[in-house]
């Protein structure tokens, strides 16, 4: 449980959280901070415990112990332009369309701060920017986690930002994604449309909700197709999929893929323990396939695939971009199987 005001946040130790270090610990209940940032903090002496400052940042939790993060006070600060190579798609006065690369964040967010998207786009656009809302930022309308490869649009303007956040809204965003997930879905064509709520254990998961009326639970609903599979026939341990999207919930595709019985290689937080696959029968390059399948560090997910009307014109736009290099050695080396 964790409690929030202006200047404070409490958190408390849990059972299952019992001898876990501090701050993992406070890491996974405080989701806006990063782990670098409350380690920074712990050994700041901002971290106390039954009124004890606490400054190593491996100190082992106490089941029942409370811990309070004093938090100093914000300096208010606005992206500042920064000088980093974009691969872009498309531009015009209106819009720019990103292949974003992976282990890039896309806005400015406690414990990254820079090195954004919207760092890049600020230093790229420059005076080309009419501004939103009167100031001259770029209107991101949708984002895709730091480690998700692929497509993303941005307004240039107030009034391409509101026409793409109502496209987003109304679902009428054509967004197709490539992912790589464990086994095979039966059947081969399907939709999941479990709602999605953030997980009480652990604020930076999200989760399919028990009860889709519950109060925080989002609708959610993603359609998926099997392209290929890898592995033995009757027995693959790998699917290639297509997964296309009705709404865009944070974690939307790992969590349904997740929950369904199929995650997606590489996603630390939803498919923990899974960097090893089993195949039946001789295969003299299982060794070399497990290997490959453990040395990828990311979840295989890229957004391949997006389609809206343009702000001004109205003309339908559609942009496909291939496979990033990692995942494209992955599918080499599961070929193997």
């Amino acid at each position: 449980m964790t409690e929030q005001d202006e200047k404070r946040i409490a958190v408390d130790v849990g059972e299952e959280e019992t001898g876990r270090r501090l701050d993992r610990v406070l890491a996974d209940h405080m989701e806006d901070f990063s782990r670098n940032r409350l380690k920074a903090l712990i050994i700041e002496g901002q971290v106390t415990c039954d009124d004890e400052t606490i400054k190593d940042p491996s100190t082992k939790v106490k089941q029942g112990a409370r811990y309070v993060v004093a938090l100093p006070a914000p300096i208010p600060a606005e992206p500042a332009p920064q000088d980093i190579p974009l691969d872009i798609v498309f531009e015009d006065d209106d819009v720019i369309v990103i292949n974003k690369p992976v282990g890039m964040v896309v806005h400015p967010a406690p414990g990254h701060g820079d090195g954004t998207l919207v760092n890049a786009l600020l230093h790229h656009c420059g005076a080309s920017l009419a501004g939103i809302g009167g100031v001259m930022r770029p209107g991101i309308v949708h984002r895709i986690d730091k480690d998700t490869s692929g497509l993303l649009v941005a307004a240039k303007n107030d009034k391409a930002h509101k026409a793409l956040a109502s496209q987003f809204s109304s679902h009428t965003i054509e967004r197709a994604y490539l992912a790589l997930i464990r086994g095979a879905p039966r059947p081969l064509l399907g939709t999941i449309g479990a709602a999605l709520i953030r997980a009480t254990g652990n604020r930076k998961k999200v989760t399919v909700a028990r009860d889709p009326a519950r109060g925080g639970a989002r609708a959610a609903i993603t359609h998926y197709k099997v392209l290929k599979r890898f592995g033995p026939e009757g027995n693959p341990v790998i699917s290639l999929i297509e997964c296309r999207l009705e709404t865009g919930r944070t974690h939307q595709i790992r969590v349904h893929m997740s929950h369904s019985g199929y995650p997606l290689v590489g996603d630390r937080l939803y498919g923990p323990g899974l960097s090893l696959i089993s195949v039946k029968g001789e295969n003299p390059q299982i060794t070399r396939v497990q290997a490959a399948i453990h040395r990828f560090r990311r979840q295989a997910l890229h957004a391949y695939i997006l389609g809206f009307a343009h702000p001004s014109s109205s003309e339908q736009l559609r942009f496909e971009i291939g496979l990033p290099a990692d995942m494209k050695d992955l599918i080499s080396t599961l070929e193997l199987l």
